[in-house]
């Protein structure tokens, strides 16, 4: 399949779709597959071109079932994630409030629409990730995340564990857990 021809059809890119009130009929499986450091990797080959990943991306919903899907009025197109579809690569400060940004140009605030929540990744470790939408959720990239520790605080949780984290728009924002002191 050539997804080329995609671009000549789309308008500016911004704007989201509503793939999440689309019920096609049509539901197939495509050789699209998203790898844990964000590359789009279409029949073997990566997608080298920006506008047609975020078009893509634009496309793309996690539904109940845990499965991704590229979603159209007409047909819907399972694809395979290896961990998150999105990884967060950039995160500035603006006042109070910190805002992320995804490889794929998603930006936004973290609220409590948009929390972290620390989780496993395929090889084990635990990284924070953040929803996005349409249950599609951005793993912390490597140098976000420690730009983000260099401003965190520590709390102590209710089980008496030490976290790390952050306040962003008056939530709570974990990074995650402080391993226990040997001594």
């Amino acid at each position: 399949m050539n997804l080329e021809p995609l671009l000549e059809h789309v308008e500016p890119v911004g704007q989201i779709p509503p793939v999440d009130r689309w019920h096609p009929q049509q539901v197939g499986e495509m050789d699209l597959r998203i790898v844990a450091d964000g590359r789009w990797i279409h029949e073997g080959t990566v997608i080298g071109r920006p506008r047609l990943v975020r078009l893509l991306s634009t496309l793309l919903r996690r539904e109940q079932d845990g499965h991704h899907y590229l979603v159209t009025p007409v047909e819907k197109q399972r694809i395979q994630v290896e961990d998150r579809p999105f990884v967060i690569v950039d995160a500035e400060r603006e006042g109070k409030d910190w805002w992320l940004t995804t490889n794929v140009g998603d930006r936004l605030c973290l609220d409590e629409a948009h929390r972290l929540t620390v989780s496993d990744t395929p090889d084990g470790v635990a990284v924070p990730e953040v929803a996005v939408r349409f249950g599609l959720s951005a793993r912390l990239g490597r140098n976000v995340f420690y730009r983000l520790v260099e401003d965190a605080e520590q709390r102590t949780t209710d089980t008496g564990r030490i976290e790390l984290g952050l306040s962003s728009s008056g939530v709570w924002q974990p990074l995650g857990e402080l391993p226990d002191d040997p001594s």
